[in-house]
C-alpha cells in the first residue's frame, strides 16, 4: 500500500481477485456495507466534537480534502464524497481502482481513483484515512511513515484494524471467515493485527497523538456494529499533530 518495502503482493492478489464483489451489499462484503455506514457516522462524530465539521449539514466535509488509503473498491471514498469532500483514493490492487472509478463514474461522482503508493504522493490532505489497511501492508512503520507524511497541519488520521488477541483470532478469523462466513477465508493474516499501544508508539514516531479511540464490535444475528468499551478485537481511533489523549476513553476527544 506504499514502498516496495510495504506492499505484500500476497495480499495484493487477494484483494484483485475479490474486486468484482466490491458494490454487491449481499454478497461477500456485505459486512464493510454495513461497517462503512456506521463508521461513517462515528467519524462524523468525532469531528463534530473536535469542532471541525458540523455534523447536521447537509455536506458536512465541503471543501475538505481526504485521501483514502487501501480504498477497496470506493465504499468508504463514495460516502466521503457525497458528504462534500474532495477525495483521492489509492489502491495497490489494480482491478479495485477499475472497478472504483467505474461506480464512482456510473454514480455522477468526481473521485480521484490512483493505482500508486501513498509514498509518491506529494500532497497533504485535512482528513487521512487508513481502514482496515495496516493489517494487510508488510512493513507497518514505512507505511505509517508515509501516511502521517501526507496529513496537513491540524489534519485528523483515522484509522481502524484488530487487536492481535486470542480473542480477535477466534472472532475475527476462526468465527467470521470459516464458522459465519462474513468475509471470505484468507481476507486477515493474525499475524499481522496490531495492538492499539503499539500503533500508538508508532504514530507517536511520526509526530502524531492519538486523540480519540473506541472499540467496535458486530452483532452477526442482528447485523449491526457498536462502540465498545473493549479493544480486544478491533478498534478505531483518530490522531493528529500535537493532540491532547485520551487513548483509553470510548468516544471521548
Amino acid at each position: 500500500m506504499t514502498s516496495p518495502g510495504t506492499t505484500d503482493d500476497k495480499e495484493i492478489a487477494q484483494f484483485n481477485r475479490l474486486a468484482s464483489t466490491w458494490w454487491d451489499s449481499t454478497g461477500p462484503m456485505w459486512p464493510l456495507h454495513l461497517l462503512n455506514r456506521f463508521r461513517v457516522q462515528v467519524i462524523l462524530d468525532v469531528l463534530q466534537q473536535r469542532g471541525v465539521v458540523d455534523a447536521a449539514h447537509s455536506q458536512p466535509l465541503n471543501g475538505v480534502t481526504a485521501l483514502d488509503i487501501g480504498c477497496g473498491g470506493g465504499i468508504l471514498s463514495e460516502s466521503l464524497a457525497r458528504l462534500g469532500a474532495q477525495v483521492t483514493g489509492l489502491d495497490m490492487a489494480e482491478n479495485n481502482v477499475a472497478i472504483a472509478r467505474q461506480h464512482a463514474a456510473s454514480s455522477g461522482l468526481d473521485i480521484r481513483y490512483l493505482h500508486q503508493e501513498v509514498d509518491s504522493l506529494d500532497e497533504r490532505f485535512d482528513l487521512v484515512f487508513n481502514m482496515e489497511v495496516v493489517e494487510h501492508v508488510a512493513n507497518l512503520d514505512a507505511f505509517l511513515a508515509a501516511s502521517c507524511q501526507r496529513l496537513a497541519p491540524g489534519g485528523t488520521m483515522f484509522i481502524s484494524t484488530f487487536n492481535r488477541t486470542i480473542r480477535s483470532y477466534l472472532i475475527g478469523i476462526v468465527g467470521a471467515e470459516y464458522i459465519l462466513n462474513l468475509l471470505p477465508r484468507g481476507t486477515h493474516q493474525w499475524r499481522k493485527f496490531v495492538p492499539p499501544a503499539n500503533l500508538h508508539t508508532l504514530l507517536k514516531t511520526h509526530n502524531l497523538d492519538t486523540v480519540w479511540q473506541t472499540g467496535v464490535s458486530l452483532n452477526p444475528f442482528t447485523k449491526t456494529y457498536a462502540t465498545t468499551q473493549s479493544t480486544a478485537v478491533s478498534y478505531m481511533l483518530a490522531a493528529t499533530h500535537g493532540g491532547t489523549s485520551n487513548n483509553g476513553s470510548k468516544g471521548r476527544i
